[in-house]
């Protein structure tokens, strides 16, 4: 018999949270492993904002500026423990707010990595955890 493992914790979603997050999962599903492109805002390439822009307007049919620093200028600033399926979530690299994604729920979020281009991590990844730095909401 093998060893009890407890269920991972999940944290509650309300009805329209957990919309938001079925409509940008089937964005992201379409969208997984297109490769990192600076600039990029379709499926032959995506750059971080440019696959937040794509995935406002497929899922969600809405508009948001086209740069991480646009962004940051833009939406309403959501504290951490606040944060919910469809905020934008920041993170500074080398300095400066420059990357982000969108948060999805159960710490995790979706974006266009340069690395391995479209996917999805924890938002306390090792890599991800001291590098947050805050979340918008677009509504």
């Amino acid at each position: 018999m093998a060893p009890y493992t407890p269920a991972p914790t999940v944290e509650p979603m309300d009805a329209k949270s957990a919309a938001t997050a079925a409509q940008l999962w089937q964005v992201f599903d379409r969208y997984e492993g297109v490769p990192y492109s600076y600039g990029g805002t379709s499926a032959r390439g995506f750059d971080c904002s440019g696959f937040i822009l794509t995935a406002y307007r497929e899922a969600l049919g809405r508009q948001l500026p086209r740069t991480t620093g646009q962004m940051l200028a833009t939406g309403d600033v959501i504290p951490r423990h606040q944060v919910r399926p469809g905020d934008v979530v920041f993170f500074r690299i080398s300095g400066k707010d420059q990357h982000a994604g969108i948060y999805m729920g159960n710490n995790r979020f979706i974006h266009a990595s340069t690395s391995v281009g479209v996917t999805e991590s924890a938002l306390d990844g090792y890599y991800w955890r001291d590098r947050y730095t805050q979340a918008r909401r677009f509504e």
